[in-house]
């Protein structure tokens, strides 16, 4: 879960400079780094939701936290799949945002990951 996370933090800080990159050279370096982090993490978030479905089936699924949490982590799920998605926009040379943009979308997990840690920590409901 934490290397999934540090894809999802760190994917989103590549396209903030391929936003504002202007030599070819450049922007190919970032492309390729960007696309050997998305291969990577891309298992890895696999894993993280089959252990957590794992421990869901064999712990039980109980609590409004926990149900909270898990339409967070569906969340997380799309939002690596735009990932992809703005990945191969680039790649095909059709990014139509702005870094200022990216900046803003790159925060997306962080809100996340601090609202799923206070749910699982608190179990407020």
């Amino acid at each position: 879960m934490t290397s999934w996370f540090a894809g999802l933090f760190y994917l989103p800080r590549i396209f903030v400079n391929l936003a504002m990159e202007e030599h070819a050279v450049a922007r190919d370096r970032l492309l390729l780094m960007a696309r050997k982090l998305f291969r990577f993490m891309t298992p890895l978030g696999v894993l993280a939701v089959l252990f957590g479905l794992w421990l869901w089936f064999g712990f039980g699924f109980s609590g409004g936290w926990l149900h909270t949490k898990t339409t967070l982590v569906g969340l997380l799920i799309a939002y690596h799949a735009y990932c992809g998605v703005l990945l191969n926009r680039f790649e095909a040379g059709a990014n139509t945002r702005s870094h200022l943009w990216y900046r803003f979308y790159n925060e997306i997990p962080v809100v996340i990951l601090t609202f799923v840690v206070f749910l699982v920590v608190l179990k407020p409901f």
